[in-house]
């Protein structure tokens, strides 16, 4: 028999806001770290993307904290991107129906001196991006005396993000007794590296290994040549309404995401939400909002909306554009087949991007399945002007290192699927390196 919420000894007002908001049992997660978390124990949380982490760390934070009190934060949430500092908030305003807790959400682009003077006002839970926490620390408007409790959320988000350096900033600001809890779906070296050197003694908890699919999720793909077909497919599939019920297509690039909303706009721009960083803040709020709410039916995001973004009966994830890092598969799909609910994946993969599918096969341990391109979908031959600049690069080199010797592809049956794993982490660590090193 599953465990409910009111096994778990939580307080009364949190127990009456989760009733009236449906929640009935918790997920492993929160069953696994709430007694820890009560314990003041530092956690490891890993568990894949939809399993519930945001509830499982503010249930018992919102506990501790109790009531409304001074002016000082008493707790910081650390999450990587302005989406999800809204998406914390929202969870906390849920969870505090009946509760006087005040908490404050602060990010970048946006007016400094509001956020400034709500937090100077008084606020009992901080929810902040990295950069921005630091701006206002700077400043002198945020106090860290008080804070007891602080939890790092989406650990490997912030370190691909390049916030590794105001992530210690903050972390050694913070009183030295306190508790730390970080969170992720995945734990790259470099995380625990950090987590080794800022918690103590912690106790991880996983429920999933790391890169697990979540269930329910039926995964295909579909050969396509170039971006003007892929438009082309994506514009057959979202004609029946009827099984693409709430879409969400998510892109490498913004020019992307915007060139899907232009060639769309036709058919369904009434339908259309569009969410990435060139985007003002109110209006991909607003987006947000307008998805959440059902009044549009297909997102179309860049992997800012990829974790974190909490919408319910999303019948369809369509990855446009394969991603370059192959983490962000999961989280992406994991946007569908939410809370035991079936759902979609499709995946459009070019040429130029079969090798990153290959990885991303490699890191899930099963090889997704081909589909044939409906009837009447034009292939055009049409090539962008980025598509172009790569073809000719990729002849360039062929010329110059000689007939057959660039980019010979490894049989696939060679490799293990431990050695795929293996190579794919190495790439992904000289990726990283890379960008250190620029930075």
């Amino acid at each position: 028999m599953r465990m409910l919420f009111q096994d778990l000894n939580i307080s009364k007002p949190i127990l009456m806001a989760l009733e009236e908001a449906g929640f009935e049992t918790p997920t492993p997660i929160q069953e696994e770290v709430f007694a820890l978390s009560r314990s003041g124990r530092d956690i490891i949380g890993i568990a894949q993307t939809g399993t519930g982490k945001t509830l499982a760390y503010l249930i018992p934070m919102l506990m501790k904290l109790h009531y409304a009190q001074g002016n000082l934060p008493r707790a910081l949430v650390i999450v990587p991107t302005r989406e999800l500092v809204t998406q914390v908030c929202e969870s906390v305003e849920l969870l505090t129906e009946h509760m006087d807790i005040r908490c404050v959400g602060v990010y970048g682009g946006t007016n400094i001196r509001t956020q400034q003077q709500r937090v100077f006002e008084g606020v009992d839970l901080l929810v902040a991006t990295p950069g921005r926490f630091m701006d206002i620390y700077l400043n002198g408007i945020i106090r860290t005396k008080l804070i007891k409790t602080v939890v790092v959320d989406e650990a490997e988000r912030l370190m691909d993000l390049g916030f590794l350096p105001q992530l210690k900033r903050i972390l050694e600001v913070i009183p030295e007794k306190h508790q730390t809890m970080f969170f992720s779906a995945t734990f790259s070296e470099v995380v625990e590296g950090l987590a080794s050197d800022f918690l103590v003694n912690p106790e991880r908890v996983e429920v999933a290994r790391s890169a697990t699919l979540v269930e329910h999720v039926i995964q295909k793909c579909y050969d396509v040549p170039n971006i003007t077909t892929k438009i082309n497919l994506l514009k057959c599939l979202l004609a029946d309404k009827e099984e693409f019920r709430r879409v969400m297509i998510f892109t490498e690039t913004k020019k992307n995401a915007d060139r899907i909303v232009e060639r769309l706009a036709d058919h369904w721009g009434g339908e259309l939400s569009v969410i990435h960083s060139n985007k003002a803040q109110n209006t991909r709020l607003r987006a947000l909002r307008a998805f959440k709410a059902g009044e549009t039916r297909i997102m179309v995001a860049s992997d800012v909306a990829a974790r974190g973004i909490d919408v319910q009966d999303v019948s369809h994830v369509v990855n446009f554009d394969i991603p370059s890092l192959a983490e962000e598969y999961v989280h992406r799909i994991g946007r569908t087949a939410r809370a035991g609910k079936e759902g979609t994946a499709l995946s459009f993969v070019s040429g130029k991007e079969r090798e990153r599918f290959d990885d991303i096969e490699a890191l899930i341990g099963q090889q997704v399945p081909v589909e044939e391109l409906p009837q009447g979908v034009e292939i055009s031959a049409l090539l962008l002007d980025e598509e172009r600049v790569e073809t000719n690069n990729i002849a360039y080199q062929k010329k110059r290192a000689g007939a057959g010797a660039f980019h010979v592809k490894k049989a696939k049956n060679s490799y293990t699927a431990e050695d795929n794993r293996r190579n794919v982490k190495a790439r992904r660590m000289e990726r990283r390196q890379g960008k250190a090193g620029k930075r």
